[in-house]
């Protein structure tokens, strides 16, 4: 198998009040994969994200990104490839139109004129918000502010895109559009949700944390179908889900 895109190796991470919130993670994405990261509240997964592009130092372990480690060396570099989306759009949008918005960061990396004309009209159809490029972000819906977070980190031409909880507060048709969306776009995904019929749709990998150690790895399916394995790990489906039926699958 080709090298991961994501490396974790025995990545372990102690805040200053002495928490272990991670204890030896080991984690491998490769490139094109989707795959959801699940686990209860204070499981480890936003310390664990934030790693991921040197937000967070490790106390011991390594993070890599296409073989490239994360550290101080190469954190410009490796924050262009793994994009994080951020739970709320309004962390992420700050400046006076969707446009400037979305050229924000490659602009910081140097790009002028057409060439960055092109990468935010490119981002933004990626999207479906071109037709919004001049508008003020704050007179967007949720869900379009949502589409252009999105956006702003694809204009990085990002190798990774992580989300954290993208469905939440989306109405029904924005969360379709949403998903319509993460299905078109050529990227590694990882996705850290509490919304498991989410995650089964889109991810067909799933990751669980649980305590700081990666607790089960596998097919989305059948990690939501073992019941003892969600009540291990606090992970609880909507009432009268059924996964298996939700994937057109059919028992044995």
């Amino acid at each position: 198998m080709s090298e991961p895109v994501l490396d974790v190796r025995r990545l372990a991470h102690a805040y200053p009040d002495g928490h272990e919130a991670l204890r030896g993670v080991d984690l491998h994405v490769h490139r094109g994969e989707r795959v959801a990261l699940l686990g209860p509240n204070g499981a480890g997964k936003t310390t664990l994200v934030l790693h991921l592009n040197g937000i967070l130092t490790p106390t011991a372990g390594s993070v890599s990104v296409s073989g490239l480690p994360v550290g101080a060396p190469h954190l410009q570099e490796v924050r262009r490839r793994v994009g994080v989306v951020f739970q709320d759009p309004d962390d992420q949008l700050f400046m006076g139109s969707v446009h400037d918005d979305v050229a924000f960061g490659p602009a910081n990396l140097g790009l002028r004129g057409e060439a960055l004309r092109a990468r935010v009209r490119r981002a933004l159809e990626q999207v479906g918000m071109q037709d919004y490029a001049d508008r003020p972000p704050h007179h967007l819906s949720y869900g379009q502010r949502r589409r252009v977070a999105v956006a702003t980190v694809l204009a990085m031409e990002p190798e990774v895109l992580v989300l954290d909880e993208p469905s939440s507060n989306l109405d029904p048709a924005s969360r379709r559009e949403l998903a319509d969306i993460l299905r078109s776009l050529d990227v590694t995904v990882l996705m850290v949700t509490h919304d498991l019929p989410y995650a089964l749709e889109l991810c067909p990998r799933a990751v669980v944390l649980h305590d700081g150690v990666i607790a089960a790895d596998g097919a989305t399916v059948d990690l939501l179908g073992d019941p003892e394995q969600m009540a291990r790990h606090r992970l609880e489906l909507p009432f009268g889900f059924d996964p298996r039926a939700a994937l057109g699958h059919r028992p044995a």
